[in-house]
């Protein structure tokens, strides 16, 4: 069989190549046809893509599907099957592999396609067994009709055609592995290669497992092709479905772990490669709480294998025929742990009960942060092919109770992952929306039994937890003390009082030399380095002297200086720092830190040569009319006058981006090229209140009225609360006013433009596409106003010009950048363009 049908990987074309001349290949696997066949691919994985963010779509016929987007990786792997209905076997099997763009628009153009394949139903016919083992196939690019051989990646399928009684192979985990990959290059891409030759020619060039899992699965396959007494569960009679394969199970027999859930979290630990703590999903918070439970316990309670807590969960909720696969090491561009869980979902309301499968990953376990991606399929649902509901449950350390324990701060958000564009997607969204409300109120009332939770305002009330900083400074003998007990000022003291008491014990002598009286000269070389070196040694006392007494000069000096006037007050409490780094190898820095805020600065006291500096020092800024946006904070090492001390590090703190909660208690990351190297952070305690309550809000209204010319009146809770969800903003924010307008990318997008005392934002939904963005005031460089044309239908443009490197968030919704890298934010089609321009 092997000599009689070849495949050529050359070209999109399938050439076969028969012994025997007077046989054609097509016209015997015509005659093998029945009807309702099925074509099962497999999407594997692929390779050497010029993008990051990447699906593949499937087409047999009229019958279509996709993968999901695998994001920030040139190597996506998948491991996705898919089934078609094959009524004619001159039917194409086309995969294209996409690049996703976050960027909304009507028309998706061909500059998003990166490669297609073409595969005729009729070669996986002609295979041996209707079976295409695991194949590279390389992905071109049609152009003027024509494909062009140039290289754009590379995509591992495996494509079996079988009758409609046949097992799906997501119940017969083989091949189908992300450890299992062909790597010979050589072997899989020349020109002519037969089936058998993928696995024969490879075997010594793979490691001995990989191998043994290989030859189990394929003849575990060919056992189940031939054993037709077996009887084997029929799917249902849809076009067309997608499930995730149980990729690992074989890989599991063939090598039992006897590690535990907590050793996987442990080395997953101990792998971290600094992956970054991830972004909330953009459907929105549905849990947000904090418990008196350490970190890594909490974690363990949610997911640990046969979890008491789910258990409890899943009776309460009504969930049957729970299945909880393993936690095994799943290989990308980092190792992590993933795991299969399906079940049943009670019925409710709307729909009856469905079946359910989670695929959860943990994308961050370090320490004492956790972060586990569920993605969530529901076939049997209405539509429920065309996307899939994803959840993100972070666990992060929660501030310091009084009682020294640890708590734990639980966010869980949500986001739609489409994979099909629909017209029901509003219906969609609305109907998941309310279904994981209901779950997770449930939820949290569940987890609320298990674990104390805490008050978020309780935790952030200033007075509580400035009261628990020791604020008692060591007096100046104990800190001279520690300064100064070092083999510099003790070796000099040495050579000092050696040197006196040689002068005591020695008699007068003649002058030598060029000596005369007042004026003594060595009298060797040795007594000329002594006194140089006694000298070197002094000089250096000095300078240790000159600074401690200019730091006890400079010591909180803005330490406990109460705040004056009304308005927004700011409160930092700068608690300690860690992994500081020092600009001389051999010495300890000796830090201190200024924080500026809307023009105004605070200095802490200098820390001298301390290896984890502790401050528990209180600083505040007096108050001010408009609400704070960016706190900037730099550390410096002292060493002599201010205007001269080096930076060690810098952070920018963004008030809008955190919530109270979040900046009551916050490890800051300093940033430049020696706190990166040496993971530099500063541990802070930051408080915002305004001390006037609804009249600042007025006093800046009545201000900007000034500015303006027009009355600004306060808007209702209700407007204020959506605003502030719209963008994801802290409580404190206010929205001023909003205008609708149309933001000008590539095509017009028709939305609001939102402005609040802090930030300028734009929010769209154009049938289910939103769009999002906002950027401060404070990174407004210039507002130009631009003359109607006619490609602006008569209206006149607003462009908002920002400062070079910010606002960076919002770049997907500005129009252009120029070479100094400013991004431009075009809008239009005002209602009333002078009063928005106002």
């Amino acid at each position: 069989m092997a000599s009689q049908t070849i495949i050529s990987l050359s070209s999109n074309k399938y050439k076969y190549i028969n012994n025997n001349n007077n046989n054609n290949p097509k016209s015997l696997t015509l005659s093998l046809f029945k009807p309702n066949m099925r074509l099962y691919v497999y999407v594997l994985e692929a390779k050497d893509l010029s993008v990051k963010d990447s699906y593949v779509k499937l087409q047999v016929g009229k019958h279509k599907s996709k993968t999901r987007i695998l994001r920030n990786t040139m190597m996506p792997v998948w491991n996705e099957e898919f089934v078609f209905r094959v009524h004619d076997m001159d039917e194409e099997l086309v995969v294209s592999l996409f690049h996703h763009d976050d960027e909304p628009r009507v028309f998706h153009g061909s500059r998003d396609l990166v490669g297609r394949v073409r595969i005729p139903v009729w070669s996986i016919a002609a295979e041996e067994n209707h079976t295409l083992l695991p194949t590279w196939f390389p992905l071109e690019r049609p152009k003027a009709g024509k494909f062009i051989n140039e290289d754009y990646g590379k995509i591992l399928l495996t494509i079996s055609l079988h009758g409609k009684g046949h097992d799906s192979l997501t119940k017969q985990p083989h091949y189908v592995h992300s450890n299992v990959k062909i790597e010979d290059p050589k072997e899989l891409e020349g020109p002519h290669i037969s089936s058998q030759d993928i696995v024969g020619s490879k075997a010594p060039r793979q490691k001995m497992a990989e191998g043994k899992i290989l030859m189990k699965a394929v003849a575990s396959r060919l056992e189940r092709l031939f054993n037709k007494n077996e009887q084997a569960p029929r799917n249902g009679d849809s076009m067309e479905t997608s499930s995730t394969l149980s990729v690992y199970e074989d890989c599991m027999e063939e090598h039992p772990s006897t590690s535990s859930f907590e050793e996987r979290i442990d080395t997953m630990q101990s792998r971290n490669n600094g992956q970054e703590m991830p972004e909330n999903l953009q459907g929105g918070i549905l849990l947000d709480q904090i418990y008196a439970v350490p970190p890594y316990d909490l974690n363990a309670s949610l997911f640990v294998p046969d979890s008491q807590f789910r258990k409890e969960l899943a009776e309460l909720q009504g969930t049957t025929d729970v299945q909880e696969g393993c936690w095994i090491w799943k290989s990308g561009d980092t190792s992590c742990l993933t795991r299969n869980v399906s079940y049943t979902k009670a019925a409710s309301k709307l729909i009856k009960a469905v079946k359910a499968t989670e695929e959860q990953t943990y994308i961050r376990a370090d320490g004492g942060e956790f972060a586990v991606l569920v993605s969530v399929s529901t076939p049997e649902v209405p539509y429920g092919n065309t996307f899939k509901v994803e959840l993100l449950y972070k666990i992060m350390s929660g501030p310091a109770l009084s009682s020294g324990e640890e708590s734990s701060h639980l966010v869980v958000s949500w986001g739609i992952n489409f994979l099909q564009n629909t017209m029901m997607r509003g219906m969609i969204e609305g109907g998941v929306r309310q279904g994981l409300k209901e779950s997770f109120e449930q939820f949290a009332n569940l987890l609320a039994q298990n674990f104390k939770t805490l008050d978020s305002m309780n935790l952030s009330n200033k007075d509580d937890v400035l009261a628990t900083l020791q604020t008692e400074h060591q007096s100046d003998w104990n800190l001279a003390t520690e300064y100064f007990w070092n083999f510099t000022v003790v070796a000099t003291i040495v050579m000092v009082l050696y040197v006196l008491v040689h002068i005591l014990l020695s008699e007068p002598r003649k002058l030598q030399g060029l000596e005369f009286n007042g004026i003594d000269l060595p009298d060797s070389i040795e007594e000329l380095i002594t006194c140089g070196f006694l000298f070197i040694q002094l000089e250096r006392v000095y300078n240790m002297i000159s600074r401690f007494i200019q730091a006890r000069f400079q010591r909180g000096s803005d330490h406990g200086v109460k705040s004056q006037g009304d308005g927004w007050v700011l409160t930092i409490a700068l608690i300690e720092g860690i992994n500081l780094a020092s600009l001389e190898s051999t010495e300890f820095c000796n830090p201190y830190v200024v924080f500026t805020c809307n023009g105004k600065t605070r200095t802490s006291s200098v820390q001298l040569q301390p290896r984890e500096p502790q401050w528990n020092e209180i600083l505040e800024f007096d108050a001010m009319e408009e609400p704070p946006s960016v706190l900037d904070v730099e550390v410096f090492d002292f060493d002599g006058p201010f205007d001269q001390t080096p930076s060690l590090g810098h952070a920018e703190i963004n008030f809008v981006k955190h919530t109270s909660t979040e900046l009551a208690d916050m490890w800051v990351p300093l940033e430049g090229k020696f706190a990166q190297s040496s993971q530099s952070k500063l541990h802070l305690r930051i408080f915002l209140d305004n001390n006037n309550g609804v009249e600042t809000i007025r006093e800046y209204l009545t201000k900007m009225e000034k500015e303006v010319g027009k009355k600004l009146n306060l808007r209702s809770p209700h407007k204020n609360s959506t605003f502030q969800k719209l963008f994801c903003l802290p409580p404190e924010e206010f929205l001023i006013s909003d205008y609708a307008c149309s933001l000008k990318r590539k095509m017009h997008l028709q939305g609001k433009l939102f402005l609040s005392a802090r930030i300028v934002g734009f929010y769209a939904n154009l049938f289910g596409h939103k769009t999002s963005f906002f950027f401060l005031w404070e990174d407004i460089e210039a507002i130009q106003v631009l003359p109607p044309t006619l490609a602006s239908v008569g209206s006149p443009t607003l462009v908002l010009v920002l400062r070079k490197g910010r606002g960076l968030d919002a770049r997907h919704g500005a129009k252009s950048q120029d070479e100094e890298g400013k991004l431009k934010f075009y809008f239009q089609s005002f209602v009333s363009f002078n009063v928005a321009s106002r």
